[in-house]
């Protein structure tokens, strides 16, 4: 009864203060882009509430801005938003990997300078860990770190960074011992306003700009944003990039059936079914194996709750890559020419982000580690395989 009457409670708060403009936009849409966020008032008065109300991060502390939820209630306010189409504006890189990472390994100090901003999304994070030589062999990173007696100097350069370009701070893998390869690895805090720092966004395949390369020369770094201990930032590493490929892996918004929209384009038999019987029997596959996934991620969540989730979290990635992957192929398949438009008034908007989807669906079995990678990490942790 007592979660009952917080689902009510939950329901009414959200339903009266989620501005209606946002219905069903996706929270990507501000999440991955600093300038859309800012123009967009009715985002900067949801995330303002949220971050008031602590249901950003629910389930944190309120000296670090959450609300001391437990994790069922979490999971209420979940189900809320996404039943009358609503978004967590606080979600970020911070929330989803960093903001977990340091509630483990950080100090107190650590945690209130910056927990607290993270719960409100007011200091934007990225991701400094691949390198051009170390990408899904990430051990071999070489961005040096010096010990220079009242600061760290760090020098080298990171790549595929997501939003480097428009982040406040960067949580970074950095190389101060170069005698030892994963025992010579520190995780490090910058303020991306350093001096020496550079960012350059790339331009996709998909015309999307949010990767960057990163440069640091010799940027100064206060001794006290290293977390951890010095050269203990490999198991570090290793818990955040759980958190990471966990956040990969969850889906909070339902994607709109292929079948609506192959009606649209195909038309239907007799029988109201798609006309095309090949076509139809693909799109009920894509269909079934996102249903199924989606009751794995359920029990998966679920696990982790209760303190028993397994090595599930690499398979689950890689699933989600093949579904939307063939989610993409298939779409482009059902829009015929329209699938291949990319710009000009001769296609529909659909058509065109439908286009880009397609491209950059193809990153998902690289991004966040590798298909292979995953798979070798399946191998050996949840199957027990040798490593020859």
């Amino acid at each position: 009864m007592e979660q009952d009457e917080f689902r009510r409670e939950a329901r009414q708060w959200l339903t009266e203060n989620f501005p209606a403009a946002l219905t069903g936009v996706s929270g990507l849409v501000f999440q991955g882009d600093a300038r859309a966020a800012a123009a967009n008032a009715d985002y900067q008065l949801w995330r303002a509430r949220m971050a008031d109300k602590g249901w950003g991060v629910p389930t944190w502390a309120k000296r670090f801005g959450g609300a001391e939820l437990t994790d069922e209630q979490a999971r209420i306010i979940a189900q809320e938003l996404a039943a009358i189409g609503a978004f967590n504006p606080i979600r970020s890189y911070g929330t989803m990997m960093l903001g977990p990472t340091l509630l483990e390994y950080g100090t107190e100090e650590q945690k209130l300078e910056h927990l607290p901003w993270i719960a409100t999304h007011e200091r934007r994070w990225c991701q400094g860990f691949s390198e051009p030589g170390a990408g899904s062999d990430l051990a071999s990173l070489q961005m040096k770190c010096t010990d220079e007696g009242d600061h760290w100097l760090v020098s080298g350069q990171k790549i595929w960074t997501s939003g480097a370009d428009e982040a406040d701070w960067c949580f970074a893998l950095v190389r101060t011992d170069t005698s030892r390869k994963q025992g010579g690895i520190s995780f490090l805090l910058i303020d991306m306003r350093s001096p020496g720092i550079e960012a350059r966004p790339i331009v996709l395949i998909s015309g999307s700009t949010h990767f960057c390369e990163v440069f640091f020369n010799d940027v100064k770094v206060p001794k006290g944003n290293l977390v951890g201990e010095v050269n203990g930032g490999w198991p570090i590493a290793k818990r955040l990039l759980q958190f990471e490929r966990g956040s990969l892996s969850e889906v909070k918004t339902e994607i709109i059936p292929l079948a609506e929209i192959a009606r649209r384009y195909v038309g239907s038999d007799d029988q109201g079914r798609i006309a095309d019987g090949d076509l139809r029997t693909r799109l009920t596959h894509n269909a079934m194996r996102y249903a199924a996934y989606m009751q794995t991620v359920r029990r998966f969540n679920e696990e982790a709750r209760n303190g028993t989730a397994g090595n599930g979290v690499s398979v689950l990635k890689n699933l989600w890559s093949g579904i939307i992957q063939d989610r993409a192929e298939l779409l482009t398949e059902v829009m015929g020419a329209d699938g291949l438009g990319w710009s000009g008034e001769d296609y529909p908007p659909e058509a065109r982000e439908a286009t880009r989807a397609l491209l950059h669906s193809k990153c998902f079995s690289i991004y966040g580690g590798s298909y292979e990678v995953q798979n070798n990490i399946t191998a050996k942790r949840a199957l027990g395989l040798p490593d020859s």
